[in-house]
């Protein structure tokens, strides 16, 4: 669930700071949550991530 909130954030243009931040985590979190999306999605490409967020409904294209 917090990597599908990482990955939210992370499409909508927030960077490892601020979504720290608004998760009430640390940086270094996020980017172990980050490691593991990339590696799960193997691509470490904003756009597919984007694209894939979109088509599995964790964003919509407003919110981006």
């Amino acid at each position: 669930a917090r990597e599908r909130d990482v990955l939210a954030l992370l499409v909508k243009g927030y960077i490892n700071k601020e979504i720290a931040s608004e998760l009430n985590i640390s940086p270094a979190t996020v980017i172990y949550h980050r490691n593991n999306i990339c590696e799960k999605l193997m691509t470490r490409s904003i756009g597919r991530l984007t694209i894939y967020a979109v088509l599995n409904n964790i964003v919509t294209l407003s919110e981006i």
